[in-house]
């Protein structure tokens, strides 16, 4: 009788064990996923605060850069510069051919300005930069130093960062071929 009563009043586990482990084994694998998922994330989130912090230069405010520029531009580096900008000033404006010699098939070091080479136009060394299309990278490679080529230019720019006045290359010839046409972007400029 006692047997009887005792078993009675016991629930049964054996059928409610089994319904608890699955939800526990999901629960495992969702808190699992979960704090993988949350771990990436932390850690996606420090590489990129690292590299931001890292490669984020400070900015000077407008006023100061210009006052900075202005003090660059009476040096002796950046009034030769200046000079050396406005030997090629006519040919700029009225987009005219300039001789050109290739000197040099890559930028000086630490250039940050994409695609371009050195070239000496008059005797003074300039940067010419590129924005080519991939189909028109293979025709500018073909260039080789002491190379004649003929460049039009719509801007040079110059900055206390280069040596050198920078020649935006819209158009270079070379033995009276068409090497290089920049395309302006579709809605005008």
């Amino acid at each position: 009788m006692k047997n009887k009563r005792n078993t009675l009043n016991k629930p049964d586990l054996s059928g409610n064990i089994s319904m608890l482990i699955k939800p526990v084994k999901n629960m495992r694998k969702v808190m699992y996923a979960l704090v993988l998922v949350s771990g990436l994330v932390f850690a996606n989130r420090e590489i990129k605060n690292e590299a931001s912090k890292k490669s984020t230069p400070k900015l000077l405010p407008a006023v100061e850069r210009k006052d900075e520029m202005k003090k660059w531009e009476a040096s002796t580096k950046g009034e030769k510069m200046l000079i050396d900008v406005a030997k090629i000033g006519n040919h700029i404006k009225a987009f005219t051919n300039m001789e050109a010699i290739v000197t040099s098939l890559s930028l000086p070091l630490g250039s940050r300005l994409g695609f371009g080479m050195m070239v000496r136009i008059n005797g003074v060394d300039y940067i010419v930069k590129f924005e080519p299309e991939k189909s028109e990278l293979d025709q500018l490679q073909s260039l080789k130093v002491n190379d004649k080529i003929i460049i039009r230019s719509y801007t040079v720019s110059h900055a206390p960062k280069y040596s050198y006045p920078i020649i935006w290359g819209d158009y270079i010839e070379r033995d009276s071929k068409v090497i290089f046409k920049r395309i302006p972007p579709k809605g005008g400029c």
